[in-house]
């Protein structure tokens, strides 16, 4: 809305011309979210409160977390207000990569919605059935999968998949591209939601791939940069980065209150919503398989969950002591902030990884 109202008067006003830059209006979308999220937070955790939507603690999880039964939950809404409002302020509104990336955000958003607003009503630990948020998720994914090709209609990559570490190692895999999207953008989602399970993990996890995000896609819509790195060029991508940069600044913002001890829990409303939002831009800017690196603690901690099924099913054994993998380590005695602390770290270190690609292409 400002790049709209304000850019046309760089004609009369040389000072409007920043508005071309995607790296300041970047950094204004980082700086707004921070803001957002800093005045509206107390009053929105208290109102919170103040209607009892409250965390409730599944019996099967950590005795200690039981301490957190009625902590302000479904704060995620508010990280979707501190991502959109910036987005729309910064962005120009008629890219239809931003188009999407906000529509399939708030998508996986309203999924989380309901599954947090039945918990809630029903005071317990269960909301959607496993089987139908399932099914939700697939049905935005593939109705993503198929606005992307339509999108990229006119674009000899629209439906092309990249491998890092190998030149030209692009792959057109036509309708295929589809479902390969669905269970990038489910298994994103998921991801995330696993992960968010002590106070700041996931919103710490989630601002370090926003940040990575924000060069890949800023690097993606550049195509002189793209092609001295080697990577799929994407006309427009270079607003995602504005984009991503918003999630940098609500997840920057949000962790002021999520920080252990929380204050508010994000719920399925803000994970759902996150992973969406990082798989939709993955997406968006053709670095899909380095999500994998990118995202790689949710990646860990996704694994970890299949593995335990698996092994449990098929030889009635755990492999851990508990899934996802952070309350392996609760049970092993660490104390939480110090599991948050070291997985955050390692999840810059997937990021600097992933960094890697960009020239052993």
């Amino acid at each position: 809305m400002l790049y709209h109202l304000l850019y046309p008067l760089h004609e009369s006003f040389a000072i409007f011309n920043v508005f071309r830059y995607i790296t300041f209006r970047a950094a204004g979308a980082i700086l707004t979210a921070i803001v957002l999220l800093l005045l509206l937070g107390p009053r929105f955790v208290s109102l919170l409160s103040r209607l009892s939507i409250g965390q409730t603690i599944r019996d099967a999880g950590p005795e200690r977390h039981q301490v957190k039964a009625g902590t302000p939950t479904m704060g995620g809404l508010l990280i979707l207000f501190a991502l959109l409002v910036p987005t729309l302020l910064w962005v120009d509104l008629t890219n239809k990569l931003i188009q999407l990336a906000v529509a399939v955000t708030l998508a996986f958003g309203a999924i989380g919605f309901a599954d947090d607003w039945l918990k809630v009503r029903r005071r317990r630990n269960q909301g959607l059935t496993a089987r139908t948020k399932l099914a939700l998720q697939v049905v935005v994914a593939v109705g993503a999968g198929l606005a992307i090709r339509s999108v990229g209609a006119d674009s000899d990559i629209a439906t092309t998949v990249a491998l890092p570490f190998f030149k030209r190692a692009v792959f057109d895999i036509g309708w295929f591209y589809v479902p390969f999207a669905a269970l990038v953008l489910v298994g994103a989602s998921n991801a995330v939601n696993l992960t968010d399970g002590l106070d700041g993990l996931a919103i710490g996890a989630t601002m370090v791939a926003a940040a990575t995000y924000v060069i890949f896609t800023y690097v993606a819509g550049n195509s002189v940069l793209a092609s001295y790195l080697q990577v799929p060029f994407v006309s427009g991508a270079g607003e995602v980065a504005i984009f991503c940069s918003a999630l940098v600044g609500a997840s920057l913002g949000f962790l002021w209150f999520n920080a252990y001890p929380a204050q508010v829990f994000m719920g399925d409303v803000g994970s759902l919503a996150i992973g969406g939002a990082i798989g939709i831009v993955a997406l968006l800017s053709k670095q899909e398989v380095v999500l994998v690196l990118v995202g790689g603690l949710f990646v860990v901690e996704a694994l970890s969950v299949i593995i335990q099924v698996a092994s449990f099913k098929l030889t009635g054994k755990r492999v851990f002591r508990m899934a996802p993998l952070h309350h392996h380590f609760e049970l092993a005695g660490w104390a939480e902030p110090k599991i948050i602390v070291r997985f955050w770290i390692l999840a810059i270190l997937f990021a600097l990884l992933s960094f890697s690609t960009l020239k052993l292409r």
